[in-house]
C-alpha cells in the first residue's frame, strides 16, 4: 500500500477540508470523491487502496473529503454546502499542497465539481478523468438517459436505507471480490464518512445537479471511464464524451459503479503518455455581473453635475468594497454601473444582493443581471456571448432586482438561495428564448 501523509487541513473560508497525499512523481492527481468519503479509512479499503497504489506509481495522489463528509467540517441538514463551495474545496487543497496544476479524477456525482473546476481554472487543470461520472442524474425531456423521478427516489431510499452496513457497496459494485471481511471494512468506511440522514439529504441535493451546459466549455484533455453494464449510469459516460470537445470514452467490461480496477489504471497511464497542448486559459468559465443605477439620468438632472459626481464616487466605492468582499474582479465601469466577473455564481449573486442593499443609504437603487458562461479574456477586458447575455439580462431587471439566467440558477442548487420565475424572454441579439429568475431576498 502507498504510504500516505497524515491528514492535514486546508481552509475553505472558515471551514476545514481534510486531505492526504500518497506517492510522488511527475504528475499531481486530485481525486475528487463523492460526498461520502473519509480520508482516514477509505484509502485502506481493498480495491480503493489498490487503485491508489497504481495511481501513485505515476505521481502524487491527493485525496480529500468534501465539506459535510469524513474528516472535513460537518454540515447541518438545513444548510448543506453548494456546488460552488465544493469547487472551492478542490482549489484550496491544491493551494495547500502547493500544486500549480493537477489531473482531476472525479468519482460519479463529483464530476459536477470537476467540470466546473476544469472550465473555470483551465490553467490549473492538466487533465480531467471521469470515473463513472455523469452531468445529470434525473431524466429530462432533453436528457432521456437519466433516471425517472420515481427511480431516482428509489435509489436514494436504497442507498440511505442500507448505509452503514456495507451492503450498499455490494449493490453498486457487484463485481468486487465480495466476502464478509470486505463488507465489514466497507461498513466501517461508510459509518465514518456520513450518517444515513446526511446521505439521504446529500443524495436529494446532488440528484438535482445539472452541468450539461458546462461540458462544451471544458477544453482540457478528458478521459471518460465507465463500466458498460452498470445499470445506474446507462449511457451517461458516452453523453459526456459526445459533449466535451476532444474527450475520449472508454467502456470497461463489468457492472461496477466505481471503475477502480487495474484496467482503469492502465487507461489513465495511456492517457498521460500522449502529447497534448497546453490548455488555453484565455477562455474560461465565469459568472458575469452587470449593475447600474436606476433612473440615473433623472437623478443627475435633479442633483446637478457636482453633486451627481460625488454620489457616483460614493456608489463606486461601495460597489468596489463589495466586489473585494466576495472575490469579484472589476472589469470596468459601464456608464453608471459596473461589469465584474466571479469564479462562482453563488458569490456573484450574494455580491449583487450586498451591492443593492449597501447603496440604499445613498438614496439610490441599482439593478443587476447575471449569467454564467464562457468568457474570452482580452487583457483586462472580457468578451464573448456570455457577456452579451449578462448585459441583456441586466437590462430586463427591475429596480432593486437581481435577475439571473437559468444557467446561474441551476449552478447554485443547495446554496439556500431562492428564486421567483420571471418567465421566458427573448434577449436582443442572442439566439433562442431564455428563462429568467429574480433572486428572492
Amino acid at each position: 500500500m502507498a504510504t500516505g501523509t497524515e491528514t492535514k487541513y486546508a481552509m475553505n473560508g472558515d471551514l476545514s477540508v481534510a486531505y492526504r497525499t500518497f506517492g510522488d512523481g511527475p504528475h499531481d492527481f486530485l481525486f475528487i470523491g463523492n460526498w461520502f468519503t473519509n480520508v482516514e479509512v477509505l484509502p485502506e479499503v481493498p480495491h480503493v487502496a489498490e487503485w491508489i497504489d497504481g495511481a501513485a506509481t505515476m505521481g502524487r495522489v491527493i485525496v480529500f473529503d468534501q465539506l459535510g463528509s469524513g474528516a472535513s467540517d460537518p454540515i447541518t441538514l438545513d444548510t448543506p454546502p453548494s456546488l460552488e463551495q465544493w469547487t472551492d474545496s478542490a482549489r484550496v487543497v491544491l493551494d495547500d499542497v502547493k500544486s500549480e496544476g493537477a489531473v482531476l479524477i472525479a468519482l460519479d456525482g463529483a464530476f459536477s465539481t470537476a467540470a466546473i473546476f476544469a472550465a473555470t481554472y483551465p490553467a490549473r487543470t492538466a487533465g480531467l478523468i471521469s470515473m463513472g461520472g455523469y452531468a445529470r442524474a434525473r431524466k429530462a425531456d432533453d436528457y432521456p438517459i437519466g433516471m425517472p423521478n420515481d427511480e431516482a427516489q428509489s435509489v436514494i431510499d436504497l442507498i440511505a436505507g442500507l448505509w452503514g452496513n456495507g451492503e450498499v457497496q455490494h449493490v453498486l459494485n457487484p463485481d468486487f471480490r465480495w466476502n464478509e471481511d470486505l463488507r465489514v471494512i466497507w461498513a466501517r468506511a461508510e459509518r465514518l464518512a456520513a450518517s444515513p440522514s446526511v446521505v439521504r439529504r446529500m443524495l436529494q441535493l446532488t440528484m438535482d445537479l445539472d452541468v450539461r451546459h458546462v461540458l462544451p466549455l471544458i477544453r482540457v484533455p478528458t478521459l471518460i471511464l465507465q463500466h458498460v453494464d452498470n445499470p445506474f449510469l446507462r449511457d451517461a459516460g458516452k453523453y459526456l464524451a459526445e459533449h466535451i470537445p476532444g474527450a475520449k470514452y472508454v467502456g470497461l467490461p463489468g457492472r461496477n459503479f466505481y471503475p477502480v480496477g487495474q484496467d482503469s489504471i492502465e487507461e489513465i497511464r495511456e492517457f498521460l503518455t500522449g502529447e497534448r497542448s497546453a490548455p488555453n486559459d484565455e477562455r474560461v468559465l465565469a459568472t458575469v455581473l452587470f449593475t447600474d443605477i436606476v433612473d440615473s439620468t433623472k437623478r443627475a438632472s435633479e442633483l446637478g453635475d457636482r453633486d451627481w459626481r460625488h454620489l457616483l464616487d460614493a456608489h463606486d466605492a461601495v460597489v468596489r468594497a463589495q466586489l473585494s468582499r466576495f472575490r469579484g474582479r472589476e472589469v470596468k465601469t459601464v456608464g453608471d454601473g459596473f461589469l465584474a466577473t466571479f469564479d462562482g455564481p453563488q458569490r456573484a449573486i450574494r455580491c449583487a444582493l450586498a451591492i443593492r442593499d449597501a447603496v440604499q443609504p445613498l438614496d439610490i437603487n441599482v439593478r443587476a443581471g447575471l449569467h454564467t458562461g464562457e468568457c474570452e479574456l482580452r487583457g483586462d477586458d472580457i468578451g464573448g456571448i456570455a457577456v452579451h447575455i449578462g448585459a441583456r439580462v441586466s437590462a430586463l431587471a427591475g429596480s432593486g432586482e437581481v435577475l439571473v439566467s437559468s444557467t446561474v440558477r441551476d449552478l447554485v442548487v443547495g446554496s439556500g438561495l431562492s428564486f421567483e420565475d420571471r418567465g421566458t424572454r427573448e434577449l436582443k441579439g442572442v439566439p433562442g428564448m431564455w428563462n429568467l429568475y429574480a433572486v428572492a431576498a
